[in-house]
């Protein structure tokens, strides 16, 4: 099979697709013929040694998929051949095919496309685990969020809304504010182009946001934490931007802030069935129609690195995915 092998750590550009053999099948696992995978911020840091989880070489790059059952191992007894699934497991799905947990596999709607699901998981949970149980969002409350048009931050919008926040989307061009108003914002803001701290508070009257959705961190996060209400929330998704920030601590005394680790992959382990409950809730949102994906482009398996390119650019407006077949 095809896959992306990583046997050192080295910028993303310099990692070539090779054929290996498919891997072995094991006890409790399901073997998938992979149409689709999500490619990710954290995939491009992982291959260069960036990351803060990092595998023994050798390693298939890859957080997330979706595909076909083609074998069920030893105790799987919930799923079945022939199953359209998506699946994180963190590494592995930049192949054809891949070996993982059954545990992990979640049944997809007929009305999901492989690439939709490919795309689906890490943004849109990511943003449901970090507004619904870390972010206490209420009704009413204005939300914040920087990055609005990648992956993460429009699902981030799309979820804010629905869940009742005003919603303000910053981002680096009109177009991706454009995107962003069609996924529920109710304001834009330019932060390469204008004062955020300042538009936030014209847009609140002069209070403030009451949460920051921040995945993109670097020179934005200062700005953005100023322009917290009293009582505010900052949540630190990422720093798909570059640099991780530093702030004075003080800033947070004297309006009362609270700044939120967001590490939504290891809270899995810690809390499955909240993920699995989480996880639920958002397919029934797809099913009844109240969410929709969207795949800002397509790449052949062999152009992964037009991908990663297109990501580490800010060119990409919703989510980019390989395809296998």
């Amino acid at each position: 099979m095809k896959a992306l092998v990583c046997t050192e750590f080295a910028p993303y550009g310099d990692h070539k697709v090779i054929e290996i053999d498919a891997p072995k099948m094991k006890p409790g696992h399901v073997r998938l013929k992979i149409h689709a995978a999500g490619v990710n911020f954290p995939d491009i840091l992982m291959v260069q040694g960036q990351y803060q989880f990092k595998p023994p070489f050798p390693f298939i790059a890859g957080a997330e998929c979706a595909g076909e059952i083609t074998e069920l191992g030893e105790g799987v007894k919930h799923l079945k051949v022939g199953q359209r699934v998506a699946s994180l497991p963190g590494v592995g799905c930049f192949a054809e095919e891949a070996v993982v947990p059954a545990e992990i596999c979640i049944p997809i709607s007929d009305k999901m496309s492989y690439e939709e699901a490919a795309g689906f998981v890490m943004v849109y949970a990511t943003s449901h685990h970090s507004l619904k149980d870390r972010s206490d969002l209420k009704p009413g409350e204005t939300l914040l969020v920087l990055g609005a048009a990648g992956g993460v931050g429009l699902t981030a919008v799309e979820l804010g809304k629905r869940m009742g926040a005003t919603v303000i989307a910053a981002a680096s061009t009109q177009e991706k504010l454009d995107i962003c108003k069609e996924y529920g914002a109710d304001h834009g803001i330019l932060y390469d182009e204008e004062d955020l701290k300042a538009r936030v508070r014209k847009i609140t009257g002069g209070k403030g946001a009451d949460i920051c959705y921040d995945p993109v961190g670097d020179k934005y996060a200062e700005p953005a934490l100023r322009s917290l209400a009293w009582g505010g929330r900052y949540l630190v998704i990422g720093f798909a931007a570059g640099q991780i920030p530093k702030v004075a601590f003080n800033w947070m005394l004297l309006k009362e802030l609270d700044v939120r680790g967001i590490h939504w992959g290891a809270w899995i382990p810690k809390n499955p069935k909240g993920h699995m409950e989480n996880m639920g809730e958002l397919m029934t949102m797809y099913e009844n129609g109240e969410i929709k994906p969207r795949v800002s482009g397509t790449h052949k398996l062999e152009n992964f690195a037009d991908a990663m390119l297109a990501l580490t650019e800010r060119r990409v407006k919703g989510k980019v995915v390989l395809t296998m077949r």
